[in-house]
């Protein structure tokens, strides 16, 4: 029974960690906007960035990995030596984070109440660091080329997730981690996928905001054809 309280206590403290509203926060302190109100209306990174600036942005994104890294700690002072409550631990974490209960909006027509958050992208990479501390080093450069060179920040989001199923699962066929931790990947981009529905048509559509050295490089080329 006590390993039952341990548990839950653990996956509540590591959600809990992730409904902590930093791109909220630090939009608010920067200039006094509300983020949900700006652009996607998400609080992560990105969508801070485009309320506040670079510097918010940054700041934002770091902290939002923190949340997912959080998990290790808090598993290791409950539960330790139990894969799968590592891998659970980091899954609630991104919920939290796509779904805070410090962001509750009810629909004007429909009444539903919904916990608003970000996709999850930054989280995912801080639970991934939770499981193996290493992890950054793939799959944060593989990330920002994705976004330097893919030009969508919703696919920068899902490769987060994809190069974690890469890593884990090559980890786990060598010997090296626990199958749980590929299955964090695996789920973790379901998670993500979900938030981002909204982009996904977009990009279907061929309408979804374009970011990175792409951007700069229409920027330059609109540029040019209108002094043309």
């Amino acid at each position: 029974m006590t390993l039952i309280f341990q548990i839950a206590g653990a996956l509540l403290l590591s959600y809990l960690a992730g409904t902590i509203p930093f791109g909220w926060i630090i939009v608010k302190i920067a200039n006094g906007k509300d983020v949900t109100r700006v652009e996607s209306g998400r609080t992560g990174g990105t969508n801070a960035m485009r309320a506040a600036g670079l510097l918010a942005g940054l700041l934002t994104g770091f902290l939002d990995v923190m949340k997912g890294v959080s998990t290790a700690w808090i598993v290791s002072w409950l539960v330790p030596d139990l894969p799968w409550i590592r891998v659970a631990a980091g899954l609630m974490a991104v919920l939290g984070h796509n779904h805070s209960i410090f962001l509750v909006e009810r629909d004007s027509l429909t009444k539903h109440i919904h916990l608003r958050g970000g996709a999850g992208g930054a989280t995912v990479l801080g639970g991934a660091i939770a499981l193996w501390p290493s992890t950054w080093y793939i799959v944060l450069p593989l990330s920002a080329a994705v976004f330097l060179f893919g030009g969508y920040a919703s696919v920068t989001t899902i490769s987060v997730a994809f190069f974690s199923i890469v890593v884990f699962g090559y980890r786990a066929w060598i010997g090296q981690s626990p199958w749980e931790y590929a299955m964090y990947g695996v789920i973790s981009l379901l998670v993500v996928l979900w938030a981002l529905r909204p982009n996904l048509k977009r990009l279907k559509e061929g309408t979804e905001r374009v970011v990175g050295l792409r951007a700069l490089f229409l920027k330059k080329a609109t540029k040019k054809a209108t002094s043309n």
